[in-house]
């Protein structure tokens, strides 16, 4: 029972039983307030509900990606240190990518093409989820995208298109799990993850700590991070995703995968760079795989199991500058960038 219909209907029955004198007595008016306050209190838990669970906050919410807007005044772009030796100035590729990597690819287009306003979502430099992303580059809306390695499924669209994705290493990321920073758990290993994802371990105190049921969060299909959780299953099957009900711009309700919250039972997963240098959220803490910490460090000497590259990707581009943004990229000038930006190059420099 919604508390908006509850409250009117609570007052239309103390009307009616006012009007016709039912609650003339003690005892009847205390039945009618008794049952009332039951109804009210009834309606009350799911919007109580709701709101403390949008009291926990996200992880993501907190990203403002127009702080990383290529040549907008007072960004966090990393600049060059010397002007770039490839300077694009006509034909300028289209891009876009994942959010994780936008402040690594606006630090090649500050460094590479001319000065103008890249607007972060209607300009030749875009930034979408990786999904859209890759959409956008297989049906030919831009000519590179800087992403994760691909799902099954974005693998057979661009086939069906009959479109071969080219994809160029450009760097390394840890793939990383998180959870709250009052978690007593630092540490957990791979097969723990599985079986965690696996839905087989469901209790903290099965890792070793609180005697707390474990909210195991996924991300959506097709998104980079849920792509790296699919892969690191391998054959193991993954465990329905905590969902919800979300109104659609259409005014109907569709069910989607519940995004993080934070709460002090949950567990979540994402690249390092997005959660260490973009988020900065002091509520969550990284953990340890197999003992090994996801630092810069365990990246590059490949102690840290779970890495894996990150790529620059086209499909067919007839756009020549494409290639040649991908070429500086690799160079020791844009692999130096990489590492500036805080990523981890393919390579020490």
């Amino acid at each position: 029972m919604h508390l908006v219909f509850t409250v009117p209907v609570c007052l239309f029955v103390f009307f009616i039983s006012s009007m016709f004198k039912w609650i003339n007595t003690k005892r009847r008016r205390g039945l009618l307030f008794g049952a009332m306050g039951i109804a009210l209190l009834i309606a009350s838990i799911k919007p109580i509900q709701h709101y403390y669970k949008m009291s926990i906050p996200t992880v993501d919410a907190e990203i403002d990606v127009t702080a990383y807007q290529p040549f907008a005044q007072g960004n966090k772009v990393e600049k060059t240190d010397a002007k770039a030796s490839l300077q694009l100035s006509e034909s300028l590729p289209r891009l876009d990518g994942a959010t994780a990597l936008y402040p690594l690819y606006a630090a090649f287009v500050e460094a590479t093409y001319p000065k103008s306003d890249y607007a972060p979502y209607n300009s030749r430099v875009q930034v979408n989820r990786t999904p859209e992303a890759y959409q956008n580059l297989i049906t030919g809306n831009v000519d590179l995208i800087f992403v994760a390695a691909p799902s099954t499924s974005q693998e057979w669209q661009a086939e069906k298109e009959g479109l071969t994705l080219n994809m160029t290493p450009i760097g390394r990321e840890a793939f990383v799990f998180f959870v709250h920073h009052k978690n007593s758990v630092d540490n957990l290993t791979l097969e723990q993850v599985k079986k965690i994802y696996a839905g087989e371990i469901t209790n903290w105190r099965e890792v070793g700590g609180e005697d707390e049921t474990i909210r195991a969060f996924q991300r959506p299909a097709d998104s980079g991070s849920q792509t790296a959780l699919e892969k690191l299953m391998g054959n193991t099957p993954l465990m329905k995703a905590p969902s919800e009900d979300i109104v659609s711009g259409m005014g109907g309700i569709i069910r989607e995968v519940s995004q993080y919250r934070n709460y002090k039972n949950a567990i979540g997963f994402t690249f390092r760079y997005y959660s260490t240098e973009m988020v900065k959220n002091e509520k969550i803490k990284l953990l340890a795989i197999d003992g090994v910490v996801p630092t810069k460090e365990n990246i590059q000497n490949g102690t840290y199991p779970l890495v894996s590259e990150f790529y620059a990707i086209t499909a067919g581009t007839e756009n020549h500058n494409a290639q040649k943004l991908i070429d500086w990229i690799l160079s020791e000038e844009g692999q130096v960038m990489v590492e500036k930006v805080g990523y981890v190059p393919l390579e020490n420099h």
